[in-house]
């Protein structure tokens, strides 16, 4: 490669770099804060200060899920939370929250269900006589139960996904300027989609819910699909790259996989169907 050519390159190159980590960091950002398992948000106002609110919408582990509302104090306050199990035609439940001076919240907790399981429920929180609603019958807060997943497991399967995510966009930016140093970059891309999405993937999920796999032919759950569907696109450009250099197909495999990041974390995911006592996907 002559001086001018590698001077050209690294001028493409040190752009590339630069957009890929903010293109990767935005999508991780959008991932944390999108989906049916992050906290739904509410507020009210306490002595005219504005007091934020998070309600759960999962859960891990074998203990009961806390909610929590933040109080400044318990003074003409009360809480109930009314819950029941999704989906079921079981009548409302209705629990007292207690107030915890020390933590200065209110406080109570959800019975913990099975692996996929989910309760829906609402909240009626009185504040000087006046009731707020946070979540209600017609439009309830979900959550759901799963297994503990070992840090061991998951804090790889999440360090796999983030480079692979890192490694297609990098390499379909490399493409577009048609460098020669691509066909390496599809062999990173591949391995580390194999190892967080087709690998500790299932494992995760083995984990947190119970099943190996609950995807395409088994089921229809997301964000298997999602990997899945990617897997696909990245196999086709390494079999399309194996002798030759077909930039088109690592492009495409590129934005299919930066579009499937949009697609927020665990929606249509594994579900537990209370009546057939097994875990199904959501729909």
């Amino acid at each position: 490669m002559s001086d001018s050519v590698t001077y050209k390159y690294k001028q493409k190159f040190s752009r590339t770099v630069p957009l890929t980590i903010l293109l990767t960091l935005l999508a991780v950002i959008y991932q944390r804060g999108t989906g049916p398992t992050y906290p739904q948000r509410f507020s009210y106002q306490d002595s005219g200060q504005k007091v934020k609110i998070k309600l759960l919408r999962s859960h891990g582990g074998t203990t009961n899920a806390p909610i929590t509302i933040p109080a400044f104090n318990d003074e003409k306050k009360s809480a109930k939370i009314f819950f029941k199990r999704f989906p079921t035609n079981d009548a409302w439940s209705e629990q007292a929250f207690s107030y915890d001076a020390a933590n200065k919240q209110f406080i109570t907790q959800l019975p913990n269900q099975p692996p996929a399981g989910k309760l829906q429920y609402y909240i009626v929180f009185t504040n000087n006589d006046k009731a707020e609603n946070f979540g209600s019958v017609d439009n309830p807060i979900f959550i759901r139960f799963k297994g503990d997943v070992p840090l061991s497991i998951l804090i790889p399967h999440i360090v796999f996904m983030f480079l692979a995510m890192l490694f297609s966009t990098l390499t379909g930016f490399e493409a577009v300027y048609k460098a020669k140093s691509v066909r390496k970059l599809i062999w990173y891309t591949v391995s580390t989609l194999f190892l967080g999405g087709l690998v500790l993937g299932p494992i995760v999920q083995k984990y947190a819910f119970g099943e190996y796999w609950a995807g395409i032919p088994f089921g229809w759950d997301l964000t298997d699909n999602k990997v899945l569907i990617s897997a696909i696109f990245w196999a086709i450009a390494l079999f399309m790259n194996f002798r030759r250099t077909n930039n088109r197909s690592m492009i495409i495999a590129a934005v299919i996989l930066l579009l499937i990041y949009t697609i927020p974390h665990s929606t249509m995911g594994s579900q537990f169907n209370y009546d057939k006592n097994k875990v199904e996907t959501a729909r």
